[in-house]
């Protein structure tokens, strides 16, 4: 059975940016996450040991957002990476970072990046 898990906006104050200012001010940042796996045994236990611990990823995740980066493309990319390996059962994962208030005149909710594997 394929299991979908998301965990979705994350918040996390961090310093990603093109900018010195950005870099140096930092912003606030949402974080989302969704990947599938056959997760049939801990439908099955539940037991944690069976699945993927929302707190561990909450852990990478920010782990990887307090590393400075200039392009949010950068970030999400490595947090794949790191979910990826850290959870080898992890069969398909898409990560979003999304700029809660990006550089820009004019009014967004948020400029975001998704990659998916």
């Amino acid at each position: 059975m394929k299991v979908n898990i998301e965990l979705k906006n994350m918040r996390f104050f961090a310093h990603h940016g093109v900018s010195e200012q950005e870099a140096t001010v930092g912003n606030d940042f949402l974080v989302s996450v969704r990947f599938s796996g056959n997760f049939t045994k801990a439908c099955e236990s539940d037991n944690v040991e069976d699945t993927v611990s929302y707190a561990e990823v909450c852990d990478l995740v920010r782990t990887e957002m307090a590393r400075p980066s200039k392009l949010i493309e950068h970030v999400a990319y490595r947090i794949l990476r790191t979910l990826k390996d850290c959870f080898p059962q992890i069969e398909g994962i898409e990560v979003q970072v999304a700029k809660v208030h990006p550089p820009v005149s004019g009014q967004m909710d948020y400029a975001a990046v998704t990659v998916t594997e």
